[in-house]
C-alpha cells in the first residue's frame, strides 16, 4: 500500500484497498502484493459467496467475511487507521465505488486512502478463453447453432475468408479487426461441433496443441538447432521438415482443387517450381490454356494471379461506378 507521512494532528482514516481478479486466470493464483494486502488486512470483505477465490483465500488462513457495505461503512469501518480489503465481484462493485467516489466528491467526509490493487492479470490470448466459453453457450443453447454440421458451416468459412481478403486489400484496420474474428469463429465453431463427434472427437485445445506442435517443428532455426538467416532458408527448413511429415508420393497431393482456377493453377506451378520438375505446359485451344500460361508466368515471376486480377477487377467496378455517376 502507498505510503504516507504521518501527521499526528490528524486522525488516521485506515486504508480501503480494492481487490480485482481476473477469472481467466486460475483461482489462488495471486501476486504477492495481493497476499500481503490480505494477510495484514484488519477486515477483508467480499459481497459474493460464491466467488471462486473465497475457498482458496480460506484455505490460506485469510478470514472473509461475506458482506457488502454502503461506502458510508466501509469508510466506517477504516476509522482509526485500519484497512479494509474488498475484494471485488466480477462486476466490479459499481454501487460500492460510485459510492466511494460520492463521499471523496463531497469534500464532508475524512477519506481513507484508497489504493486499487490487480491480484491477477490476464496472459496474452486470455480473452480466447472467453470465445470458448461462449460458443460452447450458444452450441448448448441457440436454436440454430445447435444444429449445425461440419458441412453446414463450409460455405462459410469460404466467405469469411474472403471478406477477410478483401479486408486487407482495403486497407480498413476495423474491418480487418472484424474479419479475423469472423475466420476465428469458424475455427472455434468447427472445434466445438468435434466435441460431439461419437468416433472421433477433438476439441480447440486439440486443434491448438496440433498447430502448436506443428510451428515447433516446421521452425528448427527458432526451437532446435537449425539456422536460417533469409527467407529462402526458412521456406526451405519448412518445405523439407513438410515433406519428411506428409511422405507423399505426388507434389499434386495437398492442392485443393476446389480453390479458385487462377490461385489453383499458380499454387501448382510453384509445387512443380520447387520441386525442380520439368513439366511442359499443356497445350489446347480456348480461354482456360491462355489463363494457366498467364497463370503460371505470373507466379513465376513472384506475382499472384488472383490478387493481380481482383486488383484488376476493383479497378474495373470502380470505372462503372464513375459511368453511372
Amino acid at each position: 500500500m502507498n505510503a504516507k507521512t504521518a501527521d499526528p494532528t490528524v486522525p488516521d482514516q485506515g486504508c480501503i484497498v480494492l481487490l480485482t481478479t481476473s477469472h481467466r486466470v486460475a483461482p489462488g493464483l495471486l501476486s504477492w502484493p495481493a497476499w500481503q494486502a490480505l494477510r495484514t488486512a484488519d477486515r477483508v470483505l467480499c459481497a459474493d459467496a460464491a466467488h471462486p477465490q473465497l475457498p482458496y483465500l480460506r484455505e490460506a488462513g485469510v478470514r472473509v467475511d461475506e458482506a457488502a457495505p454502503t461506502a458510508e461503512e466501509l469508510v466506517a469501518a477504516c476509522a482509526g487507521g485500519r484497512t479494509a480489503v474488498v475484494v471485488a465481484t466480477g462486476e466490479g462493485d459499481p454501487a460500492l465505488t460510485d459510492g466511494l467516489a460520492r463521499l471523496a466528491g463531497s469534500g464532508r467526509v475524512a477519506m481513507p486512502e484508497l489504493e486499487l490493487l490487480p491480484a491477477s492479470y490476464d496472459l496474452p490470448g486470455a480473452r480466447l478463453l472467453d470465445l470458448v466459453q461462449v460458443m460452447d453457450r450458444i452450441r448448448l443453447a441457440c436454436p440454430w447453432s445447435s444444429r449445425r454440421t461440419h458441412k453446414d458451416l463450409a460455405k462459410y468459412a469460404i466467405e469469411e475468408a474472403y471478406e477477410l481478403v478483401e479486408a486487407i486489400e482495403d486497407g480498413d484496420r476495423d474491418e480487418l479487426r472484424e474479419e479475423l474474428g469472423d475466420v476465428l469463429l469458424q475455427v472455434v465453431f468447427h472445434a466445438r461441433i468435434a466435441e460431439e463427434d461419437p468416433d472421433a472427437p477433438f476439441s480447440v485445445d486439440d486443434v491448438a496443441g496440433t498447430l502448436v506442435d506443428k510451428l515447433i517443428h516446421r521452425h528448427p532455426h527458432v526451437f532446435g538447432d537449425e539456422t536460417a538467416t533469409t527467407p529462402e532458408e526458412v521456406r526451405a527448413h519448412w518445405l523439407r521438415t513438410k515433406a519428411a511429415e506428409k511422405q507423399r508420393t505426388s507434389v499434386t497431393e495437398g492442392v485443393p482443387v476446389g480453390q479458385p482456377g487462377l490461385a489453383l493453377a499458380a499454387k501448382l506451378h510453384s509445387r512443380v517450381r520447387t520441386a525442380g520438375l520439368d513439366v511442359p505446359l499443356p497445350t489446347g485451344e480456348g480461354i482456360g490454356y491462355d489463363l494457366l500460361a498467364l497463370a503460371t508466368r505470373a507466379e513465376a515471376e513472384g506475382t499472384d494471379p488472383e490478387a493481380a486480377l481482383r486488383a484488376a477487377a476493383r479497378a474495373y467496378r470502380d470505372a462503372i461506378r464513375a459511368v453511372e455517376g
